[in-house]
This record gives structure tokens, C-alpha cells and sequence, in this order.
């Protein structure tokens, strides 16, 4: 039997809880691992008629969101971190060609910041990755995907900062 979103979230929350520091998102990291192995909760949650953005659920207390994303065809993102909130990127489908960047100036007064290319990495179905806040990265994809991603906090309410890359 499929892993419901009750019982997904419940054990994020659990982990959350007992551990609010990063042991515990890396808990829920591999909890969105075990997550993407069951075919029944991936068609359930992120099915092929899911849009780029949908927010199954957010924790009332604890604030971290969980996401479904179904990106169609190519689609580049700039580097970016997710503020002051960290994020988990869960891939279901398809690959997503992930790039690390070190942060070489912090945007300041309208002017974005700068960003170093560091590493590329790809995430394949069933591979999760944890961000923690302030980590710069940029997901790459030349194909659809589809994505488990949990946010610390959802971004819907978070400004974010522009960076832009910058040769080494």
C-alpha cells in the first residue's frame, strides 16, 4: 500500500521535532528518498497533470512546506539559495542537472549578487538533495521532470535576492 501525505508529513514533523537542527532535515531528506521509491505515492502526489508549483501541504507550527513540481521541456534557473529557509530537491522523474556556486559578493541595494560555478551533479529519479540556508545552487533541466521538494518555509512568502554568475 502507498505511504499517504498524512503519513509523509507525520514523519517529517516527527523528525523535525526531535531534531530541529540539520540532523533532522537530513532525516527528511531520506524520508523524501524513501518517498520517491513508492511508485504509488509519486502517481498519487506528483502526477503528470501537476504544475510547475503545487503546495501539498504546510506544517501550521513548524512552517516547512512540502511541494510537488512538473517542469515541461527545457527549463534553466539562475543561481539562487532560498533565503534564510532551507530546501530539499527530490527527484521523481526525468534528471535535473544540479550546480553548486560559492557566493563571491551578496546583493546589495538592487545590484545582484555574485556567484562562482563551484560543481555540477545530476539528480536522478530517487536521488534527494538537502540545502541548507544560504547555500547558493541552480537546477538545470533539458528534459520534463517531476520534483518532491520540501521548503523550510514557503517560498511564496520569502524574498529572495538575485544572483548572477561570474567567471572563476
Amino acid at each position: 500500500m502507498a505511504m499517504t501525505l498524512e503519513e509523509f508529513t507525520a514523519r517529517c514533523r516527527a523528525a523535525l521535532l526531535a531534531k530541529p537542527g540539520r540532523e533532522g532535515r537530513e532525516q527528511v531528506r531520506d524520508l523524501v528518498r524513501d518517498a520517491l521509491k513508492d511508485p504509488g505515492f509519486v502517481a498519487t502526489y506528483i502526477p503528470e497533470t501537476t504544475p510547475e508549483r503545487q503546495v501539498l501541504f504546510e506544517d501550521p507550527e513548524l512552517g516547512f512546506a512540502v511541494l510537488a513540481h512538473r517542469y515541461v521541456g527545457a527549463k534553466n534557473s539562475k543561481p539562487h539559495d532560498h533565503g534564510p529557509s532551507w530546501a530539499i530537491y527530490g527527484q521523481a522523474e526525468g534528471e535535473t542537472i544540479m550546480t553548486d556556486w560559492d557566493c563571491v559578493a551578496r546583493p546589495t541595494d538592487g545590484a545582484p549578487g555574485k556567484a562562482k560555478h563551484v560543481r555540477d551533479y545530476t539528480l536522478k529519479p530517487g536521488d534527494a538533495y538537502l540545502y541548507e540556508p544560504g547555500v547558493l545552487h541552480s537546477p538545470r533541466r533539458e528534459a520534463t521532470t517531476r520534483l518532491l521538494r520540501i521548503e523550510g518555509q514557503n517560498m511564496d512568502r520569502v524574498r529572495r535576492l538575485p544572483y548572477e554568475a561570474v567567471a572563476a
